[in-house]
């Protein structure tokens, strides 16, 4: 995992470094794309992608399995979840047959292929504004994104992953009462404003995957935030109440 990473940051600043020669000044690793020649479909940067989310200004679609998606994904994105050859018109009935529809595509990083595959297919759909966020999901979390988590991906996790860290962001009462068997406390109101000095987090490892649940997607969310300002970067929330976390205790 550590060489994954390194190597993520060394293709990162190659990007930035190549941005900043298209541009003919410095640019930042989060307006950096791949820029590969030939490409059918124009990229997005991290920052577009930030922004996008923010204004809901386009349809993500995350190209991956549902089991990939479960496990992480961009808030907001749609997984389509139907064979190769089915997804344009997937793509179809998610847009209500608008083929205008400003699209986003992302997958497993640089060297994935599905969201180019998809992006070539919608094109020859007659799609009009498809674009894709090529560095995907690695560099996304690398770079602090945002990510969550479906039910189905903390099902998997307990039963395979006996090295995540699950933290409980409801209030250290809440807590006391009851949680995830194994989880850390970490009120989100206290985190959020620094009154948290301290976190339940490894310092030993932080690849380590951290999940994090609280009241709410809110709540989880400010959680999320906080900690993508920290060295641990493989972090995901879970965006839904806390109590359908708590009730897979005995699953890990």
């Amino acid at each position: 995992m550590t060489r994954t990473v390194s190597m993520i940051a060394v293709m990162l600043l190659g990007c930035a470094a190549t941005v900043a020669s298209a541009r003919g000044h410095a640019a930042s690793i989060y307006q950096a794309t791949l820029a590969e020649p030939g490409q059918k479909t124009a990229e997005v940067s991290t920052d577009d992608m930030r922004r996008l989310i923010v204004a809901n200004d386009a349809l993500i679609i995350d190209a991956r399995t549902r089991a990939e998606f479960n496990a992480g994904h961009i808030p907001g994105a749609h997984v389509l979840d139907v064979p190769q050859n089915e997804q344009a018109t997937a793509v179809a009935r998610l847009v209500g047959s608008d083929k205008s529809r400003s699209l986003v595509l992302y997958c497993n990083g640089p060297f994935c292929q599905a969201s180019r595959r998809l992006a070539d297919q919608l094109l020859a759909h007659g799609f009009t504004h498809v674009r894709r966020y090529q560095l995907g999901i690695p560099v996304w979390r690398a770079l602090g994104g945002p990510v969550e988590v479906e039910i189905e991906g903390i099902v998997r996790v307990l039963k395979l992953d006996r090295t995540a860290v699950f933290v409980d962001g409801r209030s250290a009462a809440e807590f006391g009462r009851g949680s995830l068997e194994g989880a850390q406390s970490a009120p989100a109101d206290e985190l959020a404003s620094g009154a948290l000095k301290k976190l339940p987090l490894p310092v030993d490892d932080f690849n380590r995957r951290v999940i994090l649940f609280a009241h709410d997607a809110a709540a989880a969310r400010r959680m999320a935030d906080v900690l993508s300002k920290r060295p641990w970067h493989n972090v995901s929330y879970f965006p839904g109440a806390a109590d359908q976390v708590i009730a897979l205790s005995g699953k890990k």
